[in-house]
This record gives structure tokens, C-alpha cells and sequence, in this order.
């Protein structure tokens, strides 16, 4: 007799669990949406003979963001950045004169690639540690699709100690189409109130894709090789 009792407090149990969980969802936005600004320091890491990392460079980034939440403390962080990445090289290069003399050197390039970005993030978040600020941190997978590619270049002869420079060179062909990165970040969620939140993070984009592509004048049995790091300062407000 006592069995058909304790089944329904079981099941009260669990009714009362679940109501409780939909009642502590219900309390947050499913998905919010907003934009950002985020300046940066951007470099490029050679990954082939005789090319040397020419320093980093200030970039800057700006999109939208939107959080898609899964569960309480959980949320699924993606959008879409336009990205204006940058970084700089050094590596020996041939140059052919008008005359048809091949004069050999060091191509200083600084690079300017503009991307598409589509960042996919895992994000959890705290409660309110302090008055009115969450804390957060992320980690997934940023893709970028190029739609720019320009360089500014400084040849060196070492035959002659001649120096040519000419500057916004179209390299679309000498760079790869998409790049991938490992996607880092932390950060704190100002609440201003209910609707309104000013986020303020820093991410780290760990590149594993090369974003080069094309041989070596001087080197024709080498391919160019370089993969992109940056640092950013993302500041944004989400409704």
C-alpha cells in the first residue's frame, strides 16, 4: 500500500525540479545580441627557412556578438567580426629588372589582410561575484574568410645596396582564402540593468592555419609559410 504513495512523491519530487529548473532559465534572455570594438596586437610566426618575424602591429576589429544561452551559467557566444589583421616578414627575394637581370635580397612586406570573421565560442559566466559585474571566460574556434589582401613592400638588393619600395601591392593570389585560429578569452559583464550589459574582455587567437601560399623566388622548392597571432581588447555593449 505504501508503494503507489511513495511513486507519487517521487514524482512530485521531480515535477518540482523541473518546474524549479524552467523557472531559474526562464529568468534569463535566450539570446542577446550587441556589438563590439576591439583594438589589437597582431603578428605573423614564419614556419620556413630563412623567414624571420618582422615585429607585431596595431590592428583593430569591429562586429557583432550574441550569446545564445544553453543553461544557466552556460551560453553558446558567436557573430561576425570585420577584421583588419596585420603583420610584417622578412625573407630573401629575387627580383627580375626591366633588362632581364635577376637581382637577389630581403623583401621587408608588411601585410594587410582584411577577414570576415565567425567566431564559435563556448562561454560560462559567474554570478554576480560583485555589485552589478559577472565574470566570464570562453574558449572555441574563430574562422576567418579573406576578402582583403594588400602589402606594403621594401626590397634590399644585396648585389647592388639598392633599395625600391612601393607600397599597397594586391597579394590576394599569395594568401590563402579561409584561416582558422584556437579562440581564448576572459572578461567581466558590467550590468547597467536588466536589458543592458557593457562587456569589456581579452581574447587570444591562437592561429593554426597557414594564411600564405605561393614558393619562394629565391628558394623555388620552398613554400611560403606563416601562421597569425594576435591579442584583442574587446569592448562592447549587448541588450
Amino acid at each position: 500500500m505504501n508503494h503507489p504513495i511513495k511513486n507519487i512523491r517521487v514524482i512530485g519530487l521531480l515535477i518540482l525540479m523541473i518546474i524549479s529548473t524552467l523557472s531559474s532559465q526562464a529568468q534569463q534572455k535566450p539570446f542577446r545580441f550587441g556589438f563590439k570594438v576591439s583594438p589589437a596586437i597582431s603578428w605573423l610566426s614564419p614556419d620556413v627557412k630563412d623567414y624571420e618575424q618582422g615585429g607585431p602591429a596595431f590592428t583593430f576589429s569591429w562586429g557583432f556578438v550574441s550569446d545564445i544561452t544553453l543553461m544557466e551559467h552556460y551560453y553558446l557566444s558567436t557573430g561576425f567580426n570585420v577584421s583588419y589583421f596585420a603583420g610584417h616578414l622578412k625573407y630573401p627575394h629575387s627580383k627580375t629588372l626591366e633588362n632581364g637581370t635577376i637581382v637577389n635580397g630581403e623583401m621587408q612586406r608588411a601585410y594587410h589582410l582584411r577577414y570576415i570573421e565567425v567566431p564559435l565560442a563556448f562561454k560560462m559566466k559567474t554570478n554576480e561575484l560583485t555589485k552589478n559585474i559577472k565574470f566570464f571566460g570562453l574558449m572555441g574556434i574563430n574562422t576567418g574568410f579573406n576578402i582583403r589582401a594588400k602589402a606594403n613592400d621594401v626590397f634590399k638588393s644585396t648585389d647592388s645596396n639598392a633599395i625600391e619600395s612601393e607600397d599597397k601591392v594586391d597579394i590576394k593570389n599569395q594568401t590563402t582564402a579561409v584561416k582558422a585560429s584556437l579562440l581564448v578569452g576572459a572578461g567581466i559583464d558590467y550590468v547597467i540593468d536588466e536589458s543592458i550589459s557593457l562587456v569589456i574582455g581579452l581574447n587570444f587567437n591562437n592561429g593554426f592555419s597557414n594564411v600564405l601560399k605561393g614558393k619562394n623566388t629565391t628558394y623555388p622548392d620552398t613554400d611560403a609559410k606563416a601562421v597569425p597571432y594576435y591579442f584583442e581588447l574587446n569592448i562592447g555593449v549587448i541588450f
